[in-house]
């Protein structure tokens, strides 16, 4: 007698917990080890999970759980993105803030730009069924940036802060690229338009976008701050505190959602807000709590992903219909590989020449070490690309077009070589290219500390991470070059006089909450 469908759901569920469980024990032991972390093990875990499923099926399906981008989009992916901004470290972030823009929006363009015209050529030549100007557009976006879930597990702020930024800030603007470009393909097929317009169309498209989408993390942020320093909600009731904050980040994600907007920027923006006013305003248990729960479903959520993809990596449907002309199959693979590899350096390597142009110090400029590991962390494709080539390629997870398996299965041969090969090599080249004193915050001139903020033609984003709040520890300039090499008046400075005098005493924010039983016990600064 078969089981009913809410059992089987049950027996799934159950299955897939323990795998996840046994993903953190072997992650936790496997701790040490340099060439593994907590990704490579679930995806390992999830290979290994869907072979012994395949057998026991008889061949019939590979994974526990049917891949759905709803699922991932909507549930797992809003916590890993908000931790990150959460846990930024915002001086060493806006710091870098122009190379960010620098590498993630132009750099992201050239790379979508190859991969694009370079598969609406060479898969000319190989027989792989339609697909039409909207889906070689999609090809590009899905694999023009880095993935951002990917960089959380490789890299570590800490130990290359600019490293980090760009590849991460990479994989945020890529979500606006790409909603971006969705918008754009629908106005391509509902209006005739020319190049000249169509151009014009994305640059005011991302602008509106890019606009929008900080409106929203900065009306949700700055609300639940207000909220919690004007109620005090902590006095009577700390879960109180956790679930507002909690939910008015996922109400930033989902707004966002709701308007096509990017959700990921949004809510990434929103954390970055909520940890410099709302997380001051709460209590003491509730900073406590707050930091470890984000910290908690992020991690859970980042393990459920690789878990999943690594399941889903063995769908026999998909590989029954590519089964029937393997060459096409690896020769896509090749391809897609092929361009990412050429679009990362058509983007990495030029942009950082013309950077160093602008640079007069020697040890601000970008050495060719320093590009090639640029070039090298940001090769990862992960379940973000897994997951756009099942919203374009499939429905419900499911397709029998021979040109939709092939991309689908294709997708998944470049995410796991990308995420295991160029994954498990990243801090071992770090290692090798920059030795350890440049990765400990030292001010070498070789270490990713010590790469510059800005371009010539923009004055300092940010002041010394070592300076003072009002600016103070600036050194005065003696001469009129020095003034334009070291102004005393940066952006930092008038915005940190700005927030001090209008914003977190509206607010809230470190040193500006009044102390009443049960609140944040810091000292008032003012």
């Amino acid at each position: 007698m078969g089981k009913n469908p809410d059992q089987t759901s049950v027996d799934s569920i159950t299955l897939f917990v323990a795998l996840l469980c046994s993903c953190i024990v072997i992650g936790h032991l496997l701790e040490k080890n340099r060439w593994f972390n907590e990704s490579t093990t679930a995806l390992a875990i999830g290979l290994c999970s869907g072979i012994i499923i395949l057998l026991t099926t008889e061949g019939k399906r590979s994974h526990i759980l049917v891949f759905n981008e709803e699922l991932f989009f909507i549930y797992l992916l809003p916590p890993i993105i908000f931790n990150a901004g959460f846990q930024v470290k915002k001086k060493q972030f806006f710091r870098n803030f122009a190379m960010i823009i620098l590498f993630g929006a132009v750099g992201t363009l050239i790379s979508f730009v190859i991969v694009s015209i370079g598969t609406m050529q060479l898969f000319k030549k190989l027989d792989i069924g339609f697909l039409d100007i909207g889906d070689y557009l999609a090809i590009g976006a899905i694999f023009s940036a880095t993935d951002s879930v990917c960089t959380l597990q490789v890299l570590n702020q800490d130990e290359t802060p600019l490293l980090y930024s760009i590849v991460f800030g990479e994989g945020v603007k890529f979500d606006l690229s790409h909603i971006t470009l969705r918008i754009f393909i629908e106005f391509i097929g509902t209006s005739y338009t020319s190049l000249l317009q169509a151009h014009c169309l994305e640059h005011a498209l991302i602008l509106y976008i890019h606009i929008t989408s900080h409106r929203f993390h900065l009306q949700v942020g700055l609300i639940s701050a207000y909220i919690i320093k004007k109620l005090y909600i902590g006095r009577h009731s700390t879960d109180r505190e956790v679930a507002l904050m909690i939910l008015m980040a996922y109400l930033s994600y989902m707004m966002a959602e709701l308007f096509n907007l990017s959700s990921i920027l949004t809510v990434f923006f929103c954390g970055i807000v909520m940890s410099h006013y709302t997380w001051h305003n709460v209590t003491e248990s509730s900073r406590i709590t707050t930091k470890h729960a984000f910290a908690t479903l992020s991690f859970i959520s980042e393990i459920f992903i690789f878990l999943y993809v690594g399941m889903d990596a063995l769908d026999i449907e998909k590989w029954k219909v590519v089964s029937k002309s393997p060459g096409t199959s690896a020769g896509v693979s090749s391809i897609l590989l092929g361009l990412v590899l050429v679009g990362r350096a058509a983007s990495v390597f030029p942009l950082s020449f013309i950077s160093n142009l602008f640079k007069r110090s020697e040890s601000d400029k970008f050495t060719l070490k320093q590009q090639v590991t640029i070039w090298w962390a940001g090769l990862m494709r992960g379940s973000v690309s897994v997951a756009l080539a099942y919203n374009q390629f499939t429905r419900s997870g499911h397709t029998q077009l021979r040109g939709n398996s092939i991309m689908i299965t294709s997708t998944i041969t470049v995410v796991l070589f990308s995420t295991v090969v160029f994954g498990l090599m990243t801090k071992p080249l770090i290692r090798l290219l920059l030795p350890s004193k440049h990765l400990c915050g030292g001010v070498s001139s070789g270490s990713f500390d010590s790469f510059p903020s800005k371009l010539m033609t923009d004055l300092p984003l940010i002041a010394n991470g070592d300076a003072e709040v009002g600016g103070n520890n600036i050194p005065r300039p003696t001469s009129l070059r020095m003034l334009l090499a070291t102004p005393t008046r940066t952006v930092h400075y008038y915005w940190r006089k700005f927030d001090d005098s209008v914003m977190r005493p509206m607010f809230g924010g470190r040193g500006f909450m009044p102390h009443v039983p049960g609140s944040p016990t810091e000292p008032l600064l003012h």
